[in-house]
């Protein structure tokens, strides 16, 4: 089938913005140019794209299967785009970066300084996303990398790995809790007490979900948050003891204001890695900054 790439490039934006005008605007044609385009590769395809109304649009059962395919190949052009454009002494470019906001505040922060210090005019674009997300997002070619705490039961098998960090989870607790600090205690009697973690579709979730299920409990969670920083905000004012990542409490139990909670089990530790797609090469802007983080680390 013989399909003009530059209809399916309008067709991207169309779905993408679920408008002819917003597609128009994007793409510097008119808005009736886009409806020809739409209805041309309808007639090429011989289906049904979009079901339109008088107040929007939205695709068909079979143009959200098309536009999944389409996504991954505009992106790909895209990105081949840019290579180009960053051939340039990396006097100008841009580098994609996943990571989640904790991630980004207590490990990448001193990378993105001093990348931005040697290449000031490389634009950084940081995607703040939980990490099983940054990782579809490298799957769709929506970034170049992606920072993500490592799970060991997900499928990485298109992508390059680099492991960056030991990670310890920990949980703390604040002066409320006072009475536990020193005590030993079992992952048992903690169920006791109300927990506070991060919500679901997060690996650090995940690896609090497994900890109880290996001793064979269940528990609920008293509060559940899209934030580690908020977690350790919330057991500093004692509305119940946090699961946590040790970097990200280090200086609150430093300062006094929270403690760890020692525990009788040992809780095993995950790792932080830096995940790139085999199938998809990085851009000199990219590379630069995986050079930068990686040659800081070891790697496998």
């Amino acid at each position: 089938m013989d399909v003009n790439f530059e209809l399916y490039k309008v067709f991207y934006y169309v779905a993408k913005y679920n408008s002819f005008s917003q597609a128009a605007a994007k793409l510097y044609i008119s808005q009736s140019a886009v409806s020809q385009s739409i209805k041309a590769l309808e007639t090429k395809l011989d289906i049904k794209l979009f079901v339109r109304n008088t107040k929007n649009i939205r695709l068909t059962s079979e143009g959200e299967k098309l536009f999944a395919y389409v996504e991954q190949a505009i992106n790909l052009f895209l990105k081949g785009e840019r290579l180009i454009e960053e051939m340039k002494d990396l006097l100008e470019g841009e580098v994609r970066i996943g990571a989640s906001d904790t991630i980004c505040r207590h490990f990448l922060l001193p990378y993105i300084e001093k990348y931005n210090t040697l290449y000031p005019d490389i634009k950084i674009q940081i995607i703040s996303r939980t990490s099983p997300v940054c990782t579809q997002l490298l799957e769709k070619g929506e970034v170049d990398l992606a920072v993500v705490n490592i799970n060991e039961n997900y499928d990485y098998k298109n992508f390059n790995i680099n492991i960056l960090k030991e990670i310890e989870d920990i949980f703390v607790a604040g002066k409320k809790f006072d009475e536990l600090k020193g005590k030993k205690m079992s992952i048992a009697e903690l169920v006791q007490y109300p927990l506070l973690v991060l919500e679901k579709n997060t690996n650090t979730r995940v690896f609090f979900e497994r900890l109880f299920g290996q001793h064979n409990l269940e528990v609920k969670p008293e509060i559940e948050l899209s934030s580690i920083d908020l977690l350790i905000d919330m057991a500093k004012i004692g509305l119940g003891i946090s699961y946590v990542i040790k970097d990200a409490a280090a200086s609150a139990i430093k300062e006094g204001s929270l403690f760890e909670i020692e525990l009788e089990e040992k809780i095993i530790s995950r790792y932080l890695g830096l995940l790139t797609h085999k199938d998809v090469p990085l851009t000199r802007a990219a590379q630069e900054f995986v050079n930068l983080v990686t040659n800081s680390t070891y790697s496998t």
